[in-house]
């Protein structure tokens, strides 16, 4: 089986397709946006990510959530509560870590079925 990547760049790819299985790299929001407007973000490229693979958030498998302080998390929660497709909920996980830089508040990492 082939495996299909999406936006390819020089340390890893946004995304890869292979045995009908898609994997997002993490995503991050934008510097200077609150968790909640980062977590909108990241939803967004979470949103194109799955439609460029041919998946759909109501294919989610599993969704890992890193969050730089677990005191953001009801904020975050209530945006991710908002997004998701109800009936389709992923299994989740969600906890604390330093991310990349200090500006990263939130990053989501997700696996989806293609069809």
């Amino acid at each position: 089986m082939t495996i299909k990547r999406f936006e390819p760049g020089p340390r890893m790819s946004q995304a890869a397709l292979y045995n009908n299985t898609v994997y997002l790299a993490g995503q991050v929001g934008n510097p200077g946006e609150t968790v909640a407007e980062q977590t909108a973000t990241i939803l967004a490229k979470i949103d194109k990510l799955l439609a460029d693979t041919g998946s759909h958030k109501s294919k989610i498998l599993s969704a890992t959530i890193w969050l730089a302080s677990m005191d953001d998390f009801a904020e975050m929660n209530a945006v991710w509560d908002a997004w998701v497709e109800p009936g389709h909920t992923p299994t989740r996980a969600a906890g604390e870590s330093r991310l990349a830089t200090p500006d990263y508040l939130v990053e989501i990492i997700i696996v989806a079925a293609a069809e």
